[in-house]
C-alpha cells in the first residue's frame, strides 16, 4: 500500500489540524495525548541534551549533544554531534510543541544550526558530525551526509509546517522541499531505487560496492509516501516499493525479522545481501547491530501509520522472535545478533529494547509490548544513543506522531490517478483489495469517508459507474 493516513484500532481517531500550506494528521491527535510518562521524559532529555552553541553571539543556535565530551585546553577537538542527532532533536522539539512554549523558539535554532553546517556536496543536505575546536564547532574533514540525518530533517520541517505553519521567520515548507529533492538526486541508487549510505555515494561509479549499498537503519518507510506527497515526485514510490523487496528478501529467508546493519548487492545475482565484515564500521556490519536496532521503530511505524503489509510481516516476525528468544523478558534482548537470531553481545542496550514498542504495538496481546515499555520507562540513566530512541519510540507508542498531508484535492473514486473516475479505477480497487495492486491514491478511494479504502467503497464505486 501507499498512503493511507490511519492509525490501528488501539489509537484514537484521527484529527487534522488545517494550515496555509496543508493538513497535519496526529496519530492519535487528541490534545494532550503524549502521557505523563514521556513529558517528564522529553523535559529530562531535553534539559540533559540540548545545548546551544556559545560561539555563535549574533543569533541563538541549539544542537543535540551526542558525545558526552566537553573541549578542554589539551584538545585539538572534541566531536559533540552529527546530522543523525540533530534530526531527532527536530523531530523531538517540534512534535512537543503542545507541551513546551520554547519548542519553536528550540526548533527554529537547531534549524540555524543544521543550515550552518552543511555538506560540501549537496547544497540543502547537514554535514554528518561536527566538532567543538576550541574557538568554533565546525564540520569535520569531508563534510559530506548521511541520510537518515538528512530525512529526519526534512520531515521534522514537515512537522513544523504543519503545527506553526511558513507564512512568518523560516519557510519550513520550501526548506523540508529542498532537502527532499537533494537527498532524491544525491542520496538515492537511481538503478535499483535504494537509499545510498550519503551523498559521498552520488560520486561512486555503478560498478562500485557502496554506489549500491544501503543502510538499513535508514529504511524510514513512513516518511517515503509523504515525502512524494509534498513534492509531486511520484520516485519516491519506487524508493517505497524497492525498500519493501529488500527487507521482505531478507524476512523470507532468515524467518528472524533481523536486518543486518549494511546491505550490499551481490555483483553475480544481483540480489540484495548482508554486508561482509568492517564493510564500513565493523566487524558487525553484517549483523544487526547498532546501526539496525532502530529498524522495528522505523518500519514498525509504517504499519501503524500506512498498514503497508509488507511492514507487518516484518514486525510480526522480529516480535515473534524476539519474544521467544527472550523468554518473554524484554530485558534480556541483547546488544547485537546474527541474523540467524544467534546473540553478538551478551548484555543489553536500551537502543535494542525501545525499538520493540513499535512493532508489538498493534498487537491483540498487550503482554509483551507492555512488558517491554515497562522495561524502557523503568531502564535507568543512559546516554544520547538510548535515550533519544527512547523519547521517539515513546512519542510515537502514545499515538502523538504527526503524519503532513500535502494531497492535492482528490476526484472521488480516481484511485490511479488520472483525473478522472472511470472502470479502470474499479478495476484498480479489485486489484487493491485482492492485494495484488498498490493504489496511487487511497485517499480517492475512500469513498464512504470512513478512513479505509475496502470493499465497501468497491461496491459504491460500481454503483457510480452505473449511474454514470
Amino acid at each position: 500500500m501507499h498512503i493511507l493516513k490511519r492509525t490501528t484500532a488501539f489509537l484514537f481517531a484521527l484529527v487534522s489540524m488545517a494550515t496555509m500550506n496543508g493538513m497535519c494528521a496526529v496519530a492519535g491527535g487528541e490534545k494532550g495525548i503524549f502521557t505523563d510518562e514521556t513529558v517528564e521524559f522529553y523535559n529530562y532529555w531535553k534539559e540533559r541534551y540540548v545545548v546551544q552553541d556559545t560561539y555563535v553571539t549574533d543569533e541563538k543556535q541549539y544542537y543535540v549533544w551526542y558525545s558526552d565530551e566537553e573541549y578542554s585546553d589539551n584538545n585539538t577537538g572534541i566531536e559533540v554531534t552529527v546530522s543523525e542527532a540533530q534530526g531527532y532533536g527536530m523531530l523531538i522539539a517540534a512534535s512537543m510543541a503542545e507541551y513546551d512554549i520554547y519548542a519553536k523558539d528550540i526548533f527554529d535554532g537547531m534549524y540555524r544550526y543544521y543550515r550552518s553546517h552543511l555538506s560540501e556536496i549537496g547544497p540543502n543536505l547537514m554535514a554528518w558530525q561536527q566538532q567543538d575546536n576550541g574557538t568554533a564547532i565546525v564540520n569535520v574533514s569531508g563534510a559530506d551526509s548521511a541520510t537518515d540525518g538528512d530525512m529526519d530533517i526534512a520531515y521534522s520541517l514537515l512537522i513544523a509546517d504543519s503545527v506553526w505553519g511558513s507564512d512568518e521567520g523560516i519557510d519550513y515548507k520550501q526548506s523540508a522541499i529542498d532537502i527532499i529533492n537533494d537527498i532524491m538526486k544525491y542520496e538515492v541508487n537511481k538503478t535499483d531505487w535504494v537509499l545510498q549510505l550519503g551523498d559521498w555515494a552520488y560520486y561512486t561509479d555503478e560498478s562500485d560496492v557502496n554506489y549500491s549499498a544501503t543502510r538499513a537503519s535508514d529504511f524510514i518507510m513512513q516518511y517515503m509516501p509523504v515525502f512524494a506527497e509534498v513534492t509531486g515526485d511520484e520516485r519516491w514510490l519506487n524508493v517505497y516499493d524497492s525498500t519493501y523487496r529488500i527487507i521482505d528478501s531478507i524476512v523470507d529467508e532468515y524467518n528472524t525479522g533481523i536486518l543486518p546493519d549494511f546491505i550490499v548487492k551481490d555483483s553475480e545475482t544481483g540480489k540484495f545481501i548482508p554486508s561482509p565484515p568492517n564493510f564500513l564500521e565493523s566487524e558487525y556490519d553484517g549483523y544487526y547491530y547498532y546501526n539496525s536496532c532502530r529498524t522495528p521503530w522505523r518500519i514498525g511505524m509504517d504499519y501503524l501509520i500506512n498498514k503497508n503489509s509488507s511492514a507487518k510481516k516484518f514486525s510480526d516476525t522480529i516480535t515473534s522472535f524476539i519474544s521467544k528468544a527472550t523468554n518473554g523478558d524484554p530485558s534480556e534482548i541483547k546488544a547485537g545478533y546474527k541474523l540467524d537470531g544467534t546473540p553478538v553481545e551478551d548484555y543489553d542496550d536500551l537502543c535494542f529494547i525501545a525499538p520493540f514498542m513499535i512493532t508489538s504495538a498493534y498487537d491483540d496481546d498487550k503482554t509483551w509490548h507492555d512488558a517491554v515499555r515497562d522495561t524502557v520507562l523503568n531502564y535507568g540513566e543512559d546516554v544520547y544513543f538510548g535515550d533519544t530512541i527512547k523519547m521517539l519510540c515513546l512519542m510515537v507508542d502514545d499515538g502523538g506522531w504527526i503524519v503532513p498531508e500535502y494531497r492535492q484535492e482528490s476526484v472521488e473514486g480516481d484511485v490511479n490517478s488520472d483525473g478522472e473516475f472511470s472502470v479502470a479505477d474499479v478495476v484498480s480497487m479489485q486489484k487493491y483489495i485482492l492485494g495484488t495492486e498498490s493504489l496511487k491514491d487511497l485517499k480517492a478511494g475512500d469513498v464512504n469517508k470512513d478512513g479505509y479504502a475496502d470493499s465497501f467503497d468497491l461496491s459504491l464505486m460500481k454503483k457510480m459507474i452505473i449511474s454514470k
